[in-house]
């Protein structure tokens, strides 16, 4: 198994609180992580038709199977397992009690905060970041591929290509999670809708113009970005609010979990085709934005991204809020760094009298100081994603 980031994370929650809730997209890791990490513990999938038949029509017998606890995969199908968990725990507060996972989170989320609210530590598990794959020694060698693959597990465990292993996912995803969290019936429409979301990844969120280009409600594209937030497909970056003078854009980004679902969805079906593709940059962007987030959720914190823009066009790509201090990070794919990347940073400070060091992230190799600015290449931001709540790297 490629070590987690998270793990960690689990095993901190699991000394203080009686259930651990585990969630992420599909094929991320979860059973492989938690299995690895609780190996005493039964492991029970939920996804299996008798367990959750036995789950759902006697779950006072089903749990008295397991005095010591277990691990329940996909526990989203059998809902009202949790509020019989509710009752054992608070009869019997054992620290790590219980393991459960799943896979949508809108859904189990909802149940969580019903029946296991204060009883429940929470963590999310995203496809395997940059500086996990090269700890490992599997990163490819180059930004390109690496975009292209992205994150998955399997297309680092097994001889699949990217573009079988995709076409496989989504047909499982569109016709399993859509289906059971929505009552989406024109698959091929949403389909057509994911698409369009992959063309947006790095790009203010347009509703309107998105569902005016898939042909649907902006009502029904609303509902359907949250299926894709839900399922961890997806995720917005708000905007910062703060006052600098200027007038804010309020809207905010869409990005993709994962470049290589991205990519896929593009039609994008070889590196070197990424290479010269016009959605290069904002891939390149995606990526970076998404492997700030996944260092937050691997150690256990909630996400203090943003990004800023103005009316007049200026924009920090990412804002890092640590405490109040905002800390700019601007994202440029190319392997040169050129004085006019300094530029928007330069701006920003001078709107907001901000001293907090800014930092450009690019396409290329080293790490180094100039202008005044820290200049990081992408493997060294994989590695090291910037942790400035104590002035240190994690």
């Amino acid at each position: 198994m490629i070590p987690r980031s998270l793990a960690p994370t689990i095993q901190r929650l699991a000394l203080g609180f009686p259930v651990i809730v585990l969630t992420g997209p599909r094929q991320s890791g979860k059973t492989t992580l938690v299995r690895a990490l609780f190996p005493e513990k039964p492991y029970i999938s939920l996804e299996n038709p008798d367990q959750r038949l036995f789950a759902n029509e006697d779950p006072r017998g089903f749990l008295s199977r397991y005095p010591d606890g277990a691990i329940f995969d996909e526990v989203q199908r059998s809902p009202d397992l949790l509020s019989y968990i509710q009752g054992l725990v608070d009869e019997q507060r054992t620290p790590g009690r219980y393991i459960l996972t799943g896979s949508q989170n809108f859904a189990l989320s909802r149940q969580v905060s019903q029946s296991l609210a204060g009883r429940a530590g929470i963590a999310q598990l995203l496809p395997l970041s940059g500086g996990e794959l090269m700890a490992a020694g599997l990163l490819s060698t180059g930004l390109d591929p690496w975009l292209f693959t992205g994150g998955y597990p399997a297309l680092h465990s097994t001889e699949v290509t990217p573009s079988d292993w995709f076409a496989s996912y989504l047909a499982t995803y569109l016709e399993r999670d859509v289906r059971d969290l929505t009552s989406v019936r024109d698959l091929i429409t949403f389909q057509r809708f994911l698409r369009l979301c992959a063309a947006r990844t790095g790009q203010l969120l347009n509703l309107s113009s998105l569902s005016a280009d898939c042909g649907i409600a902006q009502s029904t594209a609303t509902a359907w970005l949250s299926i894709l937030e839900a399922s961890y497909i997806v995720f917005r970056l708000t905007p910062h609010f703060a006052n600098f003078g200027k007038r804010l854009v309020k809207t905010p980004k869409l990005y993709f979990h994962d470049t290589g679902l991205a990519a896929f969805l593009l039609g994008i079906q070889t590196p070197e085709q990424l290479a010269i593709h016009s959605a290069r940059p904002a891939l390149f962007e995606t990526m970076v934005v998404a492997e700030y987030l996944r260092a937050r959720w691997n150690r256990g914190a909630v996400s203090n991204l943003y990004f800023w823009r103005d009316s007049t066009g200026n924009e920090v790509d990412l804002l890092v809020d640590e405490a109040g201090v905002l800390h700019p990070v601007e994202i440029k794919s190319g392997q040169t760094v050129a004085a006019d990347m300094f530029k928007t940073l330069k701006k920003w400070q001078t709107i907001s009298a901000s001293t907090a060091e800014p930092c450009l992230v690019f396409g290329g190799d080293g790490a180094y100081v100039r202008s005044g600015v820290r200049v990081t290449g992408w493997r060294e931001m994989l590695v090291s994603p910037i942790n400035y709540e104590d002035g240190t790297k994690s």
